[in-house]
């Protein structure tokens, strides 16, 4: 529960609250799950109080638990992601212009978690003709049917001996999975699964009329933030700061490999110049996705929707600036998170 509460954003804690929470943590018996939520809502508090070394010590804990009930392997990943990068060639796709499912419906928004992509969101949805829905999981489903349940090391590879019949099959499959999110009739809706940056060479090739939104933001920004992050599931990748660091250099490396390789097929938005630039970066997203201005995407908190990430209640408020440097408070402490994001 008070790690709900810290979750919001904007709920302050009581001094009171404070004291039953680190009275909780004394707790001999307290199980790992209620510990490191209690470590997750005192780093909040400390935060917001200003106690920036002592919120750090309880973000570390809270991560520290969780990443020990998780499997997840940098190596892996990097690896994941070199295959991409051997298979997804210029050729690649040249040899496939023409195929995969024409329906330019979907708008994906990928990228690192907390790096803007639920802003991004509630702006395009503020639109007339853009529906948002969620962090929709089916294109990872899509990925691992595709391999045919093999080893991981035959994705993406497999794609290799498709035939363009298929490409089309798959891209209407996710079509119709994806159709039951679809409540208002709208023209687009928007897949907001952060971690799709790695199936953005499935995307092009099975729904290549799709739009690609890339939501970008300072690496210590972005990486901290997630850090801080409690997630409920599938960012396994967040909770220490050398795998995060790996992590990003991987995502920049294979979106930068598609930048090469499919010219103009990615849109990227930078968080910090969205906060400066407001307008001009909104007209720009809009254009990308073949949409006429609307002022209500201007006025975005004003939009009533469902949000479901942990930037729920920030994006029910005007855009601002506050959060752009604020993980230099923590910098002390990101020592290996720096020496990880080195390029």
């Amino acid at each position: 529960a008070y790690w709900s509460l810290a979750n919001l954003k904007t709920v302050p804690f009581t001094d009171g609250q404070v004291t039953a929470m680190r009275a909780a943590l004394e707790q001999p018996d307290l199980g790992d799950d209620d510990r490191l939520h209690l470590h997750y809502a005192l780093g909040r508090a400390l935060e917001v109080a200003g106690d920036y070394q002592e919120s750090f010590r309880h973000y570390a804990k809270g991560a520290r638990i969780r990443r020990g009930q998780l499997r997840y392997s940098a190596d892996e990943t990097h690896a994941a992601v070199q295959r991409a990068k051997a298979v997804f060639t210029a050729a690649f796709f040249a040899r496939r212009a023409g195929q995969g499912c024409g329906d330019p419906a979907p708008i994906f928004v990928l990228g690192l978690p907390r790096s803007g992509s639920t802003l991004l969101e509630q702006i395009l949805a503020s639109h007339s003709q853009v529906e948002g829905t969620m962090e929709l999981p089916d294109l990872a489903i899509l990925a691992r049917e595709t391999g045919g349940g093999t080893a991981a090391e035959a994705y993406p590879a497999c794609l290799d001996e498709l035939s363009p019949d298929t490409f089309a099959a798959l891209g209407r499959n996710y079509i119709e999975r994806t159709s039951h999110q679809r409540k208002l009739g709208r023209a687009f809706f928007i897949d907001k699964m952060p971690n799709n940056w790695v199936h953005i060479g499935l995307i092009k090739l099975i729904l290549p009329q799709a739009k690609i939104i890339d939501a970008r933001r300072n690496p210590m920004a972005a990486c901290f933030s997630a850090f801080k992050q409690h997630f409920a599931r599938g960012q396994n990748f967040s909770y220490d700061l050398t795998e995060l660091g790996r992590y990003y250099r991987d995502y920049v490396d294979l979106t930068a490999h598609f930048d090469a390789t499919v010219p103009a097929a990615i849109h990227r938005v930078i968080y910090e110049d969205m906060v400066e630039h407001t307008e001009r970066e909104i007209r720009a997203l809009l254009a990308y996705c073949g949409l006429p201005f609307e002022a209500a995407c201007l006025s975005f908190h004003e939009t009533r929707r469902a949000v479901r990430t942990a930037s729920s209640e920030q994006v029910r408020r005007p855009i601002f600036r506050e959060g752009i440097d604020h993980w230099r408070h923590y910098e002390a402490w990101l020592g290996e998170l720096k020496e990880a994001l080195l390029f």
